[in-house]
């Protein structure tokens, strides 16, 4: 069987921002999002995950449409083209605990996703830089709190990582000068960010390139006795651990590059190194799941059709995915 099904194929917007970018008036190709949304459509997409609200000024609905009438104008053209929100990498409050004006803000968030009609919300950053479990502590404070918010506009809040966010917690041991831990007992930070987060409140969007990329990079820790021991990530095998918490993946491929101090170099999805069939049909529930087809370096300095028609290989190759035997 198809391991997408058609309704739940998704991009994330930032794979082609310069074509929403662009000035339409100096191109024939796509700009804005109204003439990309048409675009993504005839590709077959059907969900679109947001990275931002902008476009270039001389676009249907000027530059900026991050407010509640900008969120009613793209409902208006995702409805057109029968498309559907399923996400934002957007704003989340530095502060904590939350001042009043990043509340507001937030909120304001909230109710443009809830305008648009996603089921979930979220960023592209980690949930703290930090290594310490005492900071991802103070980090699933914070997102408790802001899940509630989110909940009460009836958003998911979600957080999407990259490679650090799951390399080893530094959680035990001898303490540094500062008097934090300088080992690990071999918990991964964002698996321990599962367990201190309320499962009603807090959601992840696996990226899950960057999530092979930490499988490549960090593959032992120095326990707490100063032993060093081995270990592997399997992301697929922690969805299968935590499956309701990954409503969102991003769907990114690489070809391998062992001089690459990540181990992979990005390219269109499909076209890479990472097993998306057995990925897919190990963490299964095609109908809870969102894949969003993403590829950072998309956009091309000298080919401006590039990230388009990248856009339109990757939907060719998450279509054609069938579950293994």
């Amino acid at each position: 069987p198809v391991l997408v099904p058609a309704a739940r194929r998704g991009i994330i917007l930032y794979t082609v921002r310069d074509a929403i970018g662009r000035d339409p008036l100096s191109t024939g190709l796509p700009s804005g999002f109204r003439a990309v949304f048409e675009q993504l459509a005839r590709f077959g997409y059907r969900q679109v995950e947001f990275a931002g609200y902008g476009q270039h000024a001389n676009a249907p609905g000027g530059a900026n449409l991050e407010s509640v009438e900008g969120a009613r104008l793209l409902r208006s053209w995702l409805d057109e083209y029968g498309l559907r929100a399923q996400g934002n990498h957007g704003f989340i409050p530095g502060s904590w605990p939350l001042t009043t004006a990043d509340t507001d803000q937030f909120k304001r968030h909230l109710e443009i996703a809830a305008t648009l009609g996603m089921d979930h919300m979220g960023t592209g950053g980690d949930p703290t830089n930090s290594s310490v479990k005492a900071d991802w502590d103070r980090a699933a404070d914070k997102w408790n709190a802001l899940g509630g918010i989110a909940r009460s506009f009836g958003v998911k809040l979600y957080t999407h990582n990259h490679d650090a966010a799951y390399g080893f917690l530094l959680d035990g041991g001898p303490q540094d000068a500062e008097g934090r831990p300088t080992r690990s007992s071999g918990v991964r930070k964002l698996e321990y960010f599962l367990k201190v987060t309320d499962p009603r409140l807090v959601w992840l969007e696996m990226d899950v390139f960057w999530a092979h990329v930490a499988r490549y990079k960090f593959r032992s820790y120095t326990a707490h006795d100063g032993s060093v021991q081995q270990d592997v990530f399997d992301p697929a095998a922690l969805v299968v651990a935590n499956d309701r918490r990954y409503p969102l993946f991003h769907a990114k491929d690489g070809v391998v590059n062992t001089a690459s101090g990540n181990g992979y170099d990005m390219v269109p999805f499909g076209t890479g190194a990472i097993d998306y069939r057995t990925f897919f049909s190990r963490v299964g529930h095609r109908t809870t799941h969102h894949p969003m087809v993403e590829q950072d370096n998309a956009p091309s300095s000298t080919d401006p059709a590039q990230s388009l028609e990248h856009a339109r290989i990757g939907y060719r190759n998450i279509a054609a995915l069938r579950r293994t035997k």
